[in-house]
């Protein structure tokens, strides 16, 4: 795949790398199709539809109806990539996700485009936050929340791949590719991108530099941190988070609700098999209109943020 040009200086729309990566695909796979609610500009599928026409499904302002096309479709030997907006794929289609997709175990991968905070300042109503607490329960649905561009394709690839439905949540925000040597791609498997041993943060999607950055600066100040990118929500891996565990403290961090997400599922782990001293950087719940900056700088997702979060952890780790 060719590398997606920067919107600034080593930054990269991961959504630039999620269309890339399709269009390869369905040249070698007649099978997959694209199904979209009148999000083709959005979604960055100008050329999938322009290469293949006759495989793009567009239904319009209709996301119920697409979940529901994309089953279909999966069900007649199609591989259907659903994609639409995350706030709106999962907040309308719920049901559909739910009943027509995970429940019935079809062979459909949605895509949730522009998730998080990254629409800034359109509001509550656009920021998908809540989606991996109402996807996370959902039987036989993988959840992928990939870091970068690079780990956008390979979870594309793989879930192209995957027999059974899958979510993958692609940002639009810039992002730095992660500078982690000898990169491979398992579903279901943490990433190590520091290693240490006086706590572990477990990071998620857009958070994952911004955690490294945080155990750079917490290392200058004497400090190991582990660094994990839980790119996998579920399954999530728990022989990762047990090992984490063991460094006696741990910091979660994600571009969602805290209560449902990342966090959540690292506490229940731990709670039942190695209880330690956990702090959730994330979002608190409802969120005020305002720029991403504003708001990732307001509720902690700063390198500085996730420090401190760190040195309370270690705090209580030492009480």
């Amino acid at each position: 795949m060719a590398q997606p040009a920067p919107q600034q200086a080593g930054l990269y729309d991961c959504r630039e790398a999620w269309a890339a990566t399709l269009e390869t695909l369905a040249a070698q796979d007649p099978r997959i199709v694209a199904v979209v609610n009148d999000s083709v500009g959005s979604s960055k599928l100008g050329g999938f539809q322009k290469a293949f026409p006759e495989r793009l499904v567009n239904v319009g302002i209709a996301e119920q109806t697409m979940v529901g096309v994309g089953a279909g479709l999966a069900n007649g030997g199609k591989v259907p990539f659903v994609s639409a907006a995350a706030c709106f794929l999962t907040g309308r289609a719920l049901e559909q996700v739910k009943a027509d997709v995970a429940y019935s175990n079809v062979n459909v991968k949605l895509v949730g485009q522009s998730s998080g905070i990254a629409y800034g300042e359109l509001g509550p109503t656009h920021h998908s936050i809540e989606d991996l607490a109402w996807l996370r329960p959902l039987t036989n649905l993988t959840v992928i929340v990939p870091s970068d561009p690079w780990e956008t394709a390979e979870a594309i690839r793989w879930a192209a791949a995957h027999e059974g439905p899958v979510f993958i949540r692609v940002s639009r925000m810039p992002v730095p590719e992660l500078d982690v040597p000898n990169r491979r791609f398992q579903a279901g498997k943490a990433e190590m991108v520091r290693d240490g041993g006086d706590l572990a943060i477990i990071a998620s999607g857009t958070t994952v530099h911004l955690a490294a950055e945080a155990a750079d600066r917490l290392a200058r100040e004497g400090v190991r941190a582990r660094v994990l990118n839980m790119a996998t929500i579920s399954p999530l891996d728990r022989d990762a988070v047990l090992a984490a565990a063991g460094t006696g403290a741990i910091v979660t961090v994600e571009e969602a609700n805290v209560h449902g997400g990342l966090g959540s599922a690292v506490a229940e782990v731990t709670s039942q098999n190695r209880p330690v001293p956990i702090e959730m950087v994330g979002f608190p719940g409802f969120l005020p209109t305002g720029s991403v900056e504003w708001l990732f700088e307001e509720y902690g997702l700063s390198p500085e943020g996730i420090a401190s979060a760190a040195r309370r952890a270690l705090a209580r780790k030492g009480a």
